[in-house]
């Protein structure tokens, strides 16, 4: 085989379409663009997102219509007259708790909550906030522990003699019930802790270095405290006098220095005064 003899796989390479050179090759007159119409002009294109002149789909659809709400709270709704209909058809019962005495003013009234409302098929879910809403008319005392409660909701349970408790989540941290050791206001407790430990150390340096101190030291004779405040009366006297002693001789050297510096002046000044001509 030689240089000359090498030759492409056959199918791999195929010529270029030669179009508008005559009817017999195939492609001639029109060149494979059909008769007429915008595809068969030069530049002819049609924009992918063209749909023939309808409203496009990106004038079809709503746009800039608010915003979604992350912090929405989803609730479970229920309304007063649903609650009152299943009281009428005896599902919700009165009476009191298990191993609670009767009261002496009757049976308790009937208690409404979200467990209780979810096995009568009122509402479907647990793990979403209950709210009472107003729809429907009351007649039975009823207690209701819910998350939220419309206006007209509150005043038609109450109207009818019954209670209403919202279930209340604490938003800051709450000490534990039964704990009363708070350290003072504007004091953390490891600063309190601190001090404390200061203090308790304190007194134990100071309980020490009494027990340590020698038996035979007498405490202090009442009758020599007078004595004391004398002896301290007359150092005091003393120190007294001293100062006065030393002001009036810093006071004698200072008008001593006044006199000197006024008569070094009245000699300069005769120095200075020309004598008269004797010709005058």
């Amino acid at each position: 085989m030689k240089l000359h003899d090498l030759k492409p796989a056959p199918g791999s390479r195929t010529a270029r379409r030669r179009v508008g050179r005559g009817i017999a090759a195939g492609q001639g007159k029109t060149a494979g663009r059909g008769t007429k119409g915008q595809k068969a002009r030069a530049g002819g294109k049609i924009p992918a997102w063209f749909e023939g002149g309808q409203t496009p789909l990106h004038q079809r659809i709503p746009k800039l219509r608010g915003f979604k709400n992350p912090f929405k709270i989803e609730y479970e709704v229920v309304n007063i007259g649903d609650i009152a209909r299943l009281v009428e058809l005896g599902e919700l019962e009165s009476g009191d708790m298990p191993g609670v005495k009767p009261s002496k003013q009757g049976a308790a009234p009937i208690t409404v909550n979200q467990e209780i409302l979810r096995a009568a098929g009122l509402i479907r879910r647990l793990d979403r906030p209950m709210k009472v809403l107003g729809g429907g008319e009351l007649s039975t005392a009823l207690f209701v522990v819910a998350d939220a409660f419309s206006a007209s909701a509150r005043s038609k349970i109450e109207g009818a003699g019954g209670t209403v408790s919202v279930l209340e989540v604490p938003s800051k941290k709450r000490p534990a019930l039964g704990v009363t050791d708070e350290a003072p206001a504007g004091q953390a407790p490891s600063e309190a802790s601190a001090d404390e430990t200061a203090e308790a150390s304190t007194a134990a340096s100071t309980d020490a270095a009494s027990a340590e101190a020698p038996a035979d030291e007498a405490p202090v004779d009442a009758a020599a405290k007078p004595a004391r405040a004398k002896r301290g009366a007359a150092k005091t006297a003393v120190a007294k006098t001293a100062a006065a002693k030393t002001t009036a001789a810093e006071t004698t050297a200072d008008d001593a220095t006044a006199d000197d510096a006024t008569a070094k002046l009245r000699a300069s000044r005769k120095r200075r005064t020309p004598k008269p001509d004797a010709d005058a």
